[in-house]
């Protein structure tokens, strides 16, 4: 019992802490998220922190959030949820009330606007972190039909401005097919 709510505690804590100190948007703390349990505490591993991503991404709502429901769920079940949301939650929540009682002194302030544009180099960088790190899996597993989805996906949505929804369908299609296609063919070997 002991051990459990150590885990909840330090679930608690380092999506609070990620939450509270990460500029950028959710990709940056998926990608932090990421670094914490899967370098830094072994909690889970690459593989599996991928699929969690994957089903973060694919949710309905802020991807932060839905982050840190599918880590808290894998690590602690339900509990688990409970905490890794409410501390990813607290920080933007906080922040955002005391900006918006200074709303006006922020707004007009060139010091917190020339930090807010050079933020925004900084998150550039994390996110094309993200996609490296995420890219990079793909491509050494060698699998021609993940990399063309994978370029066929940044095409369709960058250049020919498709919807990502209907990326999202296009894709979960063709998984659900090629594993239907990959069962298939393991029952009909001998």
């Amino acid at each position: 019992m002991e051990h459990r709510k150590n885990i909840l505690l330090k679930l608690f804590c380092s999506t609070f802490s990620l939450s509270a100190f990460t500029f950028g948007g959710g990709y940056v703390i998926v990608m932090l998220l990421k670094d914490h349990f899967v370098n830094k505490l072994h909690w889970i591993d690459e593989e599996e922190m991928l699929d969690l991503v994957a089903i973060a991404q694919s949710s309905p709502g802020a991807i932060a959030v839905n982050g840190s429901i599918v880590v808290g769920y894998k690590l602690a079940g339900i509990p688990g949820v409970a905490v890794s949301v409410l501390g990813a939650v607290l920080p933007p929540m906080m922040i955002l009330s005391l900006v918006s009682l200074c709303y006006d002194a922020f707004r007009t302030n060139p010091v917190v606007s020339s930090m807010l544009k050079g933020m925004t180099a900084g998150v550039g960088a994390v996110i094309a972190s993200v996609v490296y790190d995420m890219g990079s899996k793909i491509v050494k597993e060698r699998d021609p039909i993940q990399v063309a989805v994978m370029v066929m996906s940044f095409v369709l949505n960058y250049w020919l401005r498709v919807n990502v929804v209907l990326i999202l369908f296009m894709v979960a299609g063709l998984g659900a097919f090629r594993t239907i296609l990959s069962e298939r063919k393991g029952e009909q070997r001998p």
